[in-house]
C-alpha cells in the first residue's frame, strides 16, 4: 500500500514540529514537504513508534488522506 501510494513522490523532506518518548515509545509530530510531479504538498502527520533494543519494531503513521488528496488534484 505504501509503495503505491509514495509512487509518484520525487522528493519529500520530513520536519519534526514536536518529538516526546516514555519509555519504548517516541511520538513524532511532523510535515511531510512533498513533491508529487510538479505539486508540493505539506502534510501533516504523526509518528508513533514503538522502539525495542534501540530499533525501531513497529512504526505507525496517522494523516487526513483528504489533505494530500485536495493537493495533488
Amino acid at each position: 500500500m505504501i509503495e503505491a501510494f509514495t509512487a509518484d513522490w520525487t522528493a519529500t523532506q520530513r520536519e519534526i514540529v514536536n518529538i516526546v518518548g516514555a519509555g519504548d515509545v517516541v511520538i513524532a509530530e511532523r510535515f511531510d514537504r512533498t513533491q508529487v510531479g510538479d505539486t508540493s504538498v505539506d502534510l501533516p502527520c504523526t509518528g508513533v513508534f514503538e522502539m525495542q533494543d534501540g530499533k525501531i519494531e513497529v512504526w505507525r503513521d496517522d494523516f487526513d488522506l483528504a489533505t494530500f488528496m485536495a493537493a495533488v488534484s
